[in-house]
C-alpha cells in the first residue's frame, strides 16, 4: 500500500459519521479550547459539551464558583474603548498567558470580536483562532456590504439607498424615492448607538455629526416591523439553521436606547410555519454567498417583518457568536443532536465528518423540537452614575408568590439547565459590587422557560415581575459631582459586551 493510500485509509477509518461520533469527538477532546471575551455569557454550558473547553473573562460572573472560568487579576492598562481591547489585554496579561502555557502548546481561541492586534497576539502565544480572518468578518459585518451580498444571494433588504450624506438637503434628494419618514445606519455599530430616527430638519440636526462622519450611509425608508434572529454555520456540507427567534427591541424598562436589543425569545409558534421557511432559505441563501467569499463557521441574521406588507427583510449580519447564541445553544433540538456551536467547530478541525445538513435542518425546524424560551438583558436605564454596593449572584432565582415582582435566590448555577418552571430562571451577573452604573451599563441577563412578550409583542406581566425583581436586588449609592473621575467611569463606552 502506497503512503498516499495508507493517508487515505486511516483519515476514512477516522471519519466521523452522524451525530453521536461528533458528541463523542468533542467529549474525548484533548486540545483546549478558549473563550476569551468579557464575559462567559455567549457560549454558557459548551463545558459540557466539550472537554477541555475554558472561559478566560474580565468580568467575574460567578465570584470564582465556576470550574471552567478563570478571571486575572485586573492590572493597569489603557481605558477600554472595544471588546477588542478587553481581549487583547487579557491575552497580553501574565497570568492568562502563564494559563495557556500551563496547558502546553497549541490551542484554540474563540472570541466574540477581535482584530489584526487579536491575531497576532495568538500567533505569538501558538493559538489558532477558530473564525474567519478580522479583515473578512469585519466586511461583512459593514452593513453597506452586507446589503450587497444580501442583493446577491436574492434575499431582500427594506427598500434603500446606499450613499454618503452630507446635508439635510442631501438627504432630502437621495432619498426622494423613500419617502420622507426615514431610518439611516452607520456601517458598524451596535443599532441601539447607530440606527438614527429621521422625519424631519430637527431630527437630522440632532444625528448629523455621526452620520455626516461616515463615508456612505444605508438609508432606508421607514416601515413597521417587528425583529426576529437566526443563527446559523456555513460547513463544508452546507448551512445549518438554528431556530427563527423574536428579538425584544427598545423596550424602555431594559434599555435606554430606542432600537437597542434588550432579549430574545425561542418559540415556534411565535411565527407562521411559512415565515419560519422563508427566513431558513433566505439563510441558507445568504451562507451560500458566505461561503463564496471564503467564510466558514457561525453567522447569525437579523430580520425585519414588515407588519403592513408581509414581507420579511434582511435587518442586518452579525459574522459571529452573538447575544442569542446562548439561547440557540442550549435548546431542546441541540440537546437532541449537539449545539449549532460544536459545528462551527468542527470547521476547524483536520477531522473529516459526514453529515445530512438537508436531515438536520428538517429536525431542527420541527416545532416539537423547539422548547419555549426567553432571556432579558438587563441595562440601567437612567442617564446618572452610582456605585454598585449589593449585587444579585449568579444562579437560580424564583419568583415569590407572596409579593409581585420579588424573587428568592435558590442555589449557584452555571447556566440554566436546572431552571424548570416559568417561576424560575437562571440569572448571570455582570455588574457586580464596587462597579460603577451609567446610561446604559448591563446589569446582567436572565434566562426563563417559556414567553416574555404578549401577542402583539409587548412585555407580558411575568417579564415584568422578573425585571423588577433583579432590578431591586440592585443597591447603589449615587455618584457626587465632585467626586473624582475613576477609571471606572473613564472607560464608560458605547460598545457591546455580550
Amino acid at each position: 500500500m502506497t503512503p498516499s493510500s495508507t493517508a487515505a485509509a486511516s483519515a476514512h477509518r477516522n471519519r466521523l459519521r452522524g451525530i453521536s461520533d461528533i458528541r463523542r469527538y468533542f467529549h474525548r477532546n484533548t486540545e483546549p479550547i478558549y473563550f476569551i471575551s468579557a464575559t462567559p455569557f455567549n457560549l454558557l454550558g459548551l463545558d459540557e459539551w466539550v472537554r477541555n473547553f475554558h472561559f478566560i473573562n474580565y468580568v467575574d460572573c460567578f465570584d470564582g464558583q465556576h470550574p471552567h472560568v478563570f478571571v486575572p487579576q485586573e492590572t493597569p492598562h489603557r481605558p477600554f474603548t472595544s471588546i477588542e481591547d478587553i481581549n487583547n489585554y487579557l491575552l497580553s496579561h501574565k497570568e492568562v498567558i502563564d494559563y495557556i502555557r500551563a496547558r502546553g502548546p497549541g490551542g484554540k481561541a474563540v472570541f466574540l470580536f477581535f482584530d489584526e492586534d487579536t491575531e497576532a497576539l495568538c500567533e505569538e502565544l501558538g493559538l489558532t483562532i477558530c473564525f474567519p480572518p478580522a479583515a473578512l468578518r469585519r466586511m461583512v459585518d459593514d452593513k453597506i456590504e452586507a446589503t450587497r451580498i444580501a442583493d446577491r444571494a436574492g434575499v431582500p433588504s427594506v427598500p434603500n439607498v446606499l450613499a454618503p450624506v452630507r446635508t439635510w438637503e442631501e438627504l432630502c434628494q437621495v432619498a426622494k424615492p423613500l419617502g420622507s419618514d426615514l431610518v439611516i445606519q452607520t456601517a458598524f455599530g451596535d443599532s441601539g448607538h447607530t440606527t438614527f430616527f429621521i422625519k424631519s430638519e430637527a431630527d437630522w440636526k440632532r444625528h448629523a455629526e455621526e452620520i455626516v462622519a461616515e463615508p456612505s450611509v444605508k438609508i432606508m425608508k421607514r416601515v413597521r416591523v417587528r425583529g426576529a434572529a437566526l443563527e446559523a454555520c456555513v460547513t463544508r456540507h452546507g448551512t445549518i439553521v438554528g431556530p427563527l427567534m423574536t428579538e425584544l427591541i427598545g423596550f424602555p424598562e431594559l434599555s435606554p436606547y430606542r432600537g437597542g436589543w434588550c432579549g430574545n425569545e425561542v418559540n415556534a409558534e411565535a411565527f407562521p410555519r411559512h415565515l419560519r421557511t422563508k427566513a431558513r432559505k433566505m439563510t441558507m441563501a445568504f451562507g451560500e454567498e458566505l461561503r463564496k467569499l471564503g467564510y466558514r463557521g457561525y453567522f447569525e441574521l437579523d430580520f425585519l417583518h414588515d407588519q403592513d406588507s408581509g414581507t420579511l427583510y434582511l435587518g442586518e449580519v452579525n459574522p459571529r457568536i452573538t447575544g442569542a447564541s446562548a439561547m440557540t445553544n442550549l435548546a431542546a433540538f441541540a440537546h437532541a443532536d449537539a449545539p449549532l456551536f460544536l459545528f462551527h467547530l468542527l470547521e476547524y478541525t483536520d477531522v473529516d465528518f459526514q453529515l445530512s445538513v438537508r436531515m438536520l435542518n428538517a429536525r431542527w425546524s420541527d416545532p416539537a423540537n423547539i422548547d419555549p424560551w426567553g432571556q432579558l438583558v438587563l441595562k440601567h436605564t437612567t442617564d446618572s452614575t452610582a456605585l454598585v454596593t449589593a449585587a444579585p449572584p449568579s444562579g437560580v432565582w424564583r419568583l415569590t408568590e407572596r409579593r409581585t415582582g420579588f424573587a428568592n435566590f435558590v442555589r449557584p448555577q452555571t447556566h440554566r439547565r436546572t431552571v424548570d418552571t416559568e417561576t424560575e430562571g437562571f440569572f448571570l451577573r455582570i455588574a457586580s459590587p464596587g462597579d460603577y452604573l451609567y446610561e446604559g451599563a448591563d446589569l446582567g441577563i436572565l434566562i426563563t422557560p417559556g414567553r416574555l412578550m404578549t401577542s402583539d409583542h409587548q412585555l407580558n406581566d411575568r417579564a415584568r415581575a422578573w425585571i423588577g425583581a433583579i432590578q431591586a436586588q440592585y443597591v447603589t449609592s449615587p455618584v457626587g459631582a465632585a467626586e473624582p473621575a475613576t477609571a471606572e467611569i473613564a472607560e464608560i463606552g458605547n460598545f457591546k459586551i455580550l
